[in-house]
């Protein structure tokens, strides 16, 4: 009785271990799970800028000598440091603050409405990922003096 019962059971799946070298690159990963990943990405650059970013604000509006040495910055650099790499941290800054904004607010309205599909997941996430590019690249022109 054991042996009918054994040859009338489906073989059950086999499960081997990934090659991150051969494997990961052929993997196709949804928008949904790109925009969740970059979700936690722009969080970590946020928590990691955050002295910048107190920098920032503390010198803007301190006095108008601050804010002076505040632009200077962004033009001539301090010390061995140059402008544009002051740049570059802020468009980061701008990427992961817009990306973050915008992912959790898709998050928060998945949770009210309960819209919880593989459909709106995939539109939702385009979205994001349109929006949170487009939203940079339009501050980052102008942060970079192109209008």
């Amino acid at each position: 009785m054991t042996e009918l019962a054994s040859s009338t059971r489906p073989k059950r799946p086999e499960f081997r271990n990934i090659n991150a070298f051969s494997d990961l690159p052929s993997y196709s990963l949804p928008p949904a799970g790109i925009v969740s990943i970059l979700h936690r990405i722009s969080g970590a650059i946020l928590f990691v800028l955050m002295p910048l970013i107190i920098w920032m604000f503390d010198t803007s509006v301190s006095s108008e000598f601050s804010y002076a040495r505040f632009t200077h910055v962004f033009g001539a650099g301090i010390g061995f440091v140059p402008g544009w790499f002051f740049k570059l941290l802020v468009l980061a800054i701008m990427w992961s603050y817009l990306h973050h904004f915008i992912a959790g607010i898709r998050h928060l309205w998945m949770d009210i409405n309960h819209a919880v599909s593989k459909e709106f997941g995939r539109s939702s996430a385009l979205v994001t990922l349109s929006l949170g590019t487009l939203l940079t690249l339009v501050l980052g022109a102008k942060l970079f003096g192109l209008y």
